[in-house]
């Protein structure tokens, strides 16, 4: 056709006017169906509009961009990089055949490419000529909000690739002055709303300032920034408002609308969060019906369509998990294969779908056994992992799938080769070094796991590699309650099983204890200090953050962010540990610290795993005891359920009778054996020993283990007990231990017991009593709270306090040592929360007290807490307790 047009005269100007319409026509029906051809169309037609208008022809420049326009789009849909290179010669050719004032298809296509292949040149040429355009608008001018918009867009993509923090500042700035000039009803107004919700959402991703994620919500974007402020705080009632907008949001973008299948889109990612959450399933269902819609509107050819096979397949791949309906698993497959061919050898998103359908075959293969099934999924693994080399984000990920697939194999066939790949993969793990993801904790578990099923001689290297990742990637997370969320959800019993798994036993004090606190209490520790480390805990707080979000919406554009934030991470790391006393920050602590426990009285953890039950008796002098406890997890969890079925109605005989019978079980079976050992380690009667449990132990009373046949036939008789959530918090408890006398305190009754009352009294004061009611959340612990007068006096209010060092708390409240029975190896009950905001010591009940009875105990605490200096030592004087307990007993 060109060819043909060049031996042609002129044509006539309606004649090109013709070429014109009939191009634009063509180009808006591909904008609404996706047909190639008719984009194909619509360049040659352009072509022949541009040979018709030499270089003096007055609207050359409109052709130009004509052309390059149509040739950005087909870039954009089939990735053909000549196209987008010949868009922007073509933009500058038009530029300099108008006056100041029109480079934005230039603007537009430095951008494409930019977007394309990173090469900052374009970038900064993009921003500057934005900047240009801007001066050519000032106030007044009709285009001037349009001007504000796009510097500040593109300003944003270099704060992205960059991080200068000017950038987003100047950013924003630039979206608040272009909100002003679209007032309601303006065409750019939603523009402009979105971008500046999305920028004050990208900047509290950045530092976490709540009050940009507020405001954030209160624009147009509120839908996605309450998803965010979802994954943030886990409040339920943000996901819930979300879909509702997002629902809203669909009615306004009927069936024909542009914006329908990006709206049907964001539906559906609110809708499969929540049912992530609550396992709804009608949520699931409207989601695979909304992702059906969004094929639909994105037919062979259109550039998004991979990207809908994708999110169609993971809808039905979690139903498939959810009700195992076959024709679910086979569609979730062929979804999958779909997607793969239009992401072909160079697509950012191949190694996605390689793993993707590698997973789904590993489920089929899981349900039916068909060994080509298995193998194709190895070689699919095997061809992400080689897209996903040392220090990819993902490798972890790829590496968890392969070594469990070649396991299965093994497990089919038999075939050693394919085991010894396997932990030669999980190895590899081991040498990860820098800040990690749930996907490295993950994959380490399933190492951890597959060790100890075979036997393998990996097994406790697989643990302590767990284990160090279960520190870093908490040390991650901003919200308590995720960190409490992941050690329940995410790491159940890995800290239990490390220890069953350790013979040798000096090792094996690294791992006990609830791992939510051991890893907490570093960073409590270090959030303490002032100087030099307060400019360090500011900095690896915000690196933190960021890292943490990166991880969250991590891609393979993100992939170079992630590696320099990284980097980043690892050197404040690094520079923590050159502090005196923090050359173990984010790292196990040494045994010759942890023993230090025991200085005082010997701890005896008890722990409980799938595997073994044991105690281990730490001594300062020597190394650990260890006594194996002749009974299995299953009977530990049976006697803790019935204990704490009996803690809430101990008023009749018949109850009584029952717990008597618990107490001689957990005499003969585990306190007796432990006690013999301490005779052995010379440990005297009446000396004072501090109890560690784990898992289902933490709900069991062990202190008041006994015969109750004879006057000394009970632990109470021998040994003055204390509890101790981990050896730490011990050793911490004691390097503040001493108080002046005390010269006045303040005392809340009535109405004086607010809880503002309360935070007000914690910030002037490092002692606290509390008589009052303890109401325990096990769903979201740190929102556990004490009752006061006008409302509930929560553990993360006392967490986000001013309190400097608080040194003890006694708990004379009902309910505080309530655990969780579904996951009592990470049970966080009152008192143990009390002890993760700071408190060195803390007394506390374990069931309903009278209130009677809990006065008597207080009244011969507190006669015993002063010592002959006059000084108050909360440590030393749990016998004031003991004797209450005993006076109690004797009457």
């Amino acid at each position: 056709m060109s060819g043909g047009l060049e031996e042609m005269s002129p044509w006539p100007f309606s004649s090109i006017t013709s070429l014109d319409n009939l191009a634009n026509g063509l180009h808006s029906r591909f904008t609404q169906r996706g047909v190639p051809s008719d984009l194909d169309e619509c360049i040659e037609l352009h072509h022949a509009a541009l040979l018709l208008r030499p270089s003096s022809h007055s609207d050359r420049s409109a052709s130009l961009n004509n052309l390059a326009v149509s040739l950005r789009d087909r870039f954009r849909q089939r990735g053909v990089p000549s196209d987008l290179d010949e868009a922007i010669k073509l933009n500058r050719a038009a530029l300099l055949l108008r006056p100041l004032g029109h480079s934005d298809h230039l603007a537009s296509s430095l951008a494409a490419r930019f977007k394309q292949w990173g090469v900052p040149s374009d970038l900064d040429e993009w921003i500057e000529l934005n900047r240009a355009a801007l001066l050519l608008r000032p106030p007044g001018h009709s285009d001037r909000s349009a001007s504000l918009n796009n510097l500040a867009i593109s300003l944003r993509e270099r704060f992205t690739q960059q991080g200068i923090p000017s950038d987003l500042d100047e950013c924003i700035k630039l979206l608040w002055a272009a909100l002003v000039l679209c007032p309601s009803g303006h065409s750019l107004r939603p523009s402009s709303l979105n971008n500046i919700a999305v920028s004050l959402r990208d900047r509290f991703k950045q530092w976490g300032v709540p009050s940009d994620l507020d405001e954030s919500s209160s624009l147009s974007n509120l839908t996605s920034s309450l998803r965010d402020r979802f994954t943030q705080r886990g409040i339920p009632s943000d996901l819930d408002e979300s879909i509702e907008l997002h629902r809203a949001a669909l009615l306004l973008c009927p069936p024909g609308h542009s914006d329908r299948s990006l709206s049907l889109n964001n539906l559906t990612i609110s809708l499969r969060d929540r049912f992530m959450q609550q396992g709804i399933p009608s949520d699931l269902d409207e989601c695979i019906k909304f992702n059906q819609a969004a094929l639909i509107l994105h037919p062979p050819g259109h550039s998004d369509r991979s990207s809908s096979l994708n999110n169609l397949a993971s809808s039905l791949g979690a139903r498939f998990t959810q009700r195992g309906i076959p024709s679910d698993l086979d569609e979730y497959i062929e979804l999958h294969r779909a997607a793969l061919i239009l992401r072909p050898h160079g697509h950012s998103d191949r190694s996605q779908s390689l793993n993707n359908l590698a997973n789904s075959l590993q489920n089929r293969f899981t349900q039916w056994g068909v060994p080509s099934d298995l193998d194709e999924c190895i070689e699919l693994n095997q061809a992400a992992l080689l897209l996903r080399p040392p220090g990819h984000f993902n490798r972890s990920s790829s590496l968890n799938h392969l070594a469990s697939s070649l396991r299965g194999r093994f497990t089919q066939r038999g075939v050693p080769s394919d085991l010894d790949e396997t932990f030669s993969l999980f190895l590899q793990l081991s040498h990860t070094s820098h800040a990690v993801s749930r996907m490295d904790l993950t994959a380490a578990k399933s190492w951890a796991t597959a060790a100890e099923e075979t036997n393998h001689g990996s097994a406790l290297v697989a643990y302590q590699t767990a284990l160090k990742f279960l520190d870093q990637h908490v040390a991650l997370l901003s919200s308590l309650s995720r960190h409490f969320d992941v050690m329940r959800m995410a790491t159940a019993s890995l800290a239990v099983d490390a220890f069953s798994c350790s013979n040798w036993w000096s090792k094996a004090v690294q791992y006990s204890g609830p791992s939510w606190h051991a890893s907490a209490q570093p960073l409590m520790n270090f959030l303490w200090i002032v100087t030099p480390g307060a400019a360090l805990a500011e900095e690896f707080e915000q690196l933190s953050f960021r890292l943490c979000n990166a991880f969250d919406q991590s891609t393979e554009y993100q992939s170079p962010k992630i590696r320099q934030l990284t980097m980043q991470w690892d050197d404040v790391v690094s520079r923590i540990r050159m502090l005196p006393d923090f050359s173990q920050f984010l790292l196990p602590p040494l045994f010759s610290d942890l023993q230090k426990a025991a200085e005082e009285g010997p701890v005896i953890i008890v722990n409980a795993s799938q595997y073994s039950c044991d105690a281990l008796i730490v001594l300062s002098y020597q190394d650990p005891v260890h006594v194996p406890i002749d009974i299995t997890q299953t009977e530990v969890s049976d006697l803790s359920s019935e204990f704490q079925s009996l803690s809430k109605k101990f008023g009749s005989f018949d109850n009584q009778h029952k717990l008597v019978s618990i107490l001689r079980k957990l005499w003969h079976v585990i306190v007796d054996p432990v006690v013999q050992a301490l005779r052995v380690s010379n440990i005297h009667p009446g000396s004072h020993i501090w109890w560690c449990p784990t898992a289902e132990f933490t709900l069991l009373p062990l202190h008041a283990a006994g015969l109750y046949e004879k006057k000394r036939d009970r632990l109470s008789h021998m040994y003055i007990s204390s509890y101790t959530p981990a050896l730490a918090t011990l050793v911490h408890a004691r390097q503040q231990r001493l108080m002046p006398i005390v010269s006045s305190f303040v005392s809340l009754e009535d109405n004086d017991a607010t809880v503002e009352g309360a935070l007000d009294a914690l910030n002037h004061n490092q002692w606290l009593h509390l008589a009052c009611h303890g109401m325990p959340n096990r769903q979201q612990p740190f929102e556990s709270s004490f009752t006061m007068r006008d409302g509930p006096l929560m553990i993360k209010d006392i967490i986000r306090s001013n309190w400097q060092k608080p040194e003890f708390a006694f708990l004379s409240a009902c309910h505080t040592t309530v655990g969780d029975e579904k996951s009592p190896d990470e049970s966080i009950h009152l008192a143990a929360a009390m002890q993760f905001s700071g408190f060195c010591s803390v007394i506390d009940s374990m069931w309903s007290v009278d209130d009677e009875v809990a006065q008597q105990v207080v009244s011969a605490f507190y006669e015993k807490l002063v010592d002959d200096s006059g000084r108050l030592d909360c440590t030393a004087r749990c016998g004031g307790v003991a004797q209450g307990c005993e006076e109690i007993a004797a009457q």
